[in-house]
Order: C-alpha cells, then structure tokens, then sequence
C-alpha cells in the first residue's frame, strides 16, 4: 500500500505526459485552431521566448513586490485584528460585520475603486492582495480563539496556548492566502497596470495571442506551485513541536 501511494506520482507524470503528447498530436494534425488552443510546443516557444529576451524579469518582479507585499501586511494585520476581537467584545462588535461583509462579497471587485484611490501603481495591487489575505487571517485567527475554553487559559499562559495556537492556525492558511495574494496581484495588474503578469496576460489577451496567454498561465501556475511547497516545508518545520 505504500509502495503504490509513493509511485503514485509516477503514474500522474505519465498521464500528464500522454495528455501532451495527444495534444500535440492533434495541434500538428490540423484538428485543432491554433487561435484559439495551440499546441503545447507553440506554448513552450512562447514562454521560451519570454525569458530569452529578457522582457518576464520585470513584469515577475512587479507581481512578486505586489503580491508578496499584501501577504505580509494581510498576514500581521489580520492576525493582530483577529486577535483583537477574539479577546475584547468591543473591538469584535466593530470588526465581525465589517469583515463578514467584505467576506460576503466578491472582494476583487475592489480593484477599480484602488486603481481610482492609489493608481494604477504598485499600491493598488498591493491593496488589493491586502485586502484578500486580511479578511481571510482575521476569521482564521478569530475562529480560532474563540474555540479555545478560556476557563483552562489563565493571563501567564496565554504565551503558551494562544501564541502557538495562532501561529499554527495562519500556517495551516498560509497556502490559501498564497493564493489570495497572487489573484489580487494578478487581477489588479489585469484591471490597469503597465508591468507585470496580469498586464502581459491582458496584452495577450487583446493580441488574441492564445500562446502566450497559456505561456503566461504556465508560469504562473509553476511559480505558486513552487510557493506552496515552500510554505508547506515552512509549515512542517514550525509546526514540528506539534
């Protein structure tokens, strides 16, 4: 049984590989309209292409300053209010409706109004990742520490039971707000930007340049991938004492 599940990424490669391999077939057989699907060796030349003239390296900067930026801000503020409101009534009667309401909503049908009030800077995308990862921490954390009996926590432990226990709540999110922080990055570059892989994939986008469109998906895909595994290590080393 564990043979199987530690070969079991063998046969995924294998799938993926076939599938590629179907799709080529068919890309060089004329079955399919390069327009609107190309093959995956015209994806591969696109993105190739990306990086052999150099022009990704400032469009990867400008979304990794903005999305990694509203991580870390999203991170400490919503882990500071969410802590806020779990231990004082007050602050939670002000903050609950306010965060379940941007909860409710689509919250990157705020990237216009950020465009309006920051620009179409690097401000605006970091508002907007802010705001994604923000409301997610604070309901992480504020969940989290309402779960916890207050009758078996007393003032000297609360370094000892609530810091750990936030601390394992936001990296057991870390992933999700990984995630966060890209869309918001991605959709207010996509929205109004002049650098960056959402302003590429709207320039792809009006070009009707399909290939670099699934170039630029690739990418993006390959970078998060390789960011949720880092935040997965990250999370098994912190959370070791566990």
């Amino acid at each position: 049984m564990l043979g199987a599940a530690r070969y079991s990424w063998v046969r995924q490669v294998v799938a993926l590989l076939m599938l590629l391999a179907l799709w080529e077939a068919a890309g060089r057989a004329s079955m399919l309209n390069p327009l609107y699907l190309p093959s995956p060796s015209q994806i591969g030349a696109a993105l190739v292409e990306l990086f052999s003239d150099g022009r990704i390296w400032p469009h990867l900067e400008a979304t990794f300053t903005a999305a990694l930026g509203g991580l870390v801000l999203g991170i400490a503020v919503g882990a500071v209010l969410g802590v806020a409101a779990a231990l004082v009534r007050l602050v939670a009667e002000l903050l609950e409706p306010v965060m379940t309401l941007l909860n409710a909503v689509p919250r990157v049908i705020l990237a216009p109004l950020f465009v309006i009030w920051l620009g179409i800077g690097l401000a605006s995308k970091i508002a907007l990742s802010f705001i994604l990862v923000a409301v997610l921490i604070f309901f992480t954390v504020f969940t989290g520490i309402r779960q916890v009996d207050r009758r078996m926590v007393e003032r000297a432990l609360v370094r000892h039971v609530y810091l750990p226990s936030v601390t394992a709540w936001i990296l057991s999110n870390l992933k999700i707000a990984v995630g966060f922080a890209f869309t918001g990055a991605l959709v207010g570059e996509f929205v109004a930007a002049t650098h960056g892989l959402g302003y590429l994939l709207s320039f792809a986008q009006s070009t009707y340049n399909a290939a670099l469109m699934f170039a630029l998906i690739v990418l993006i895909l390959a970078v998060v991938l390789l960011i949720f595994g880092i935040a997965g290590r990250l999370e098994k080393y912190l959370l070791r004492w566990q």
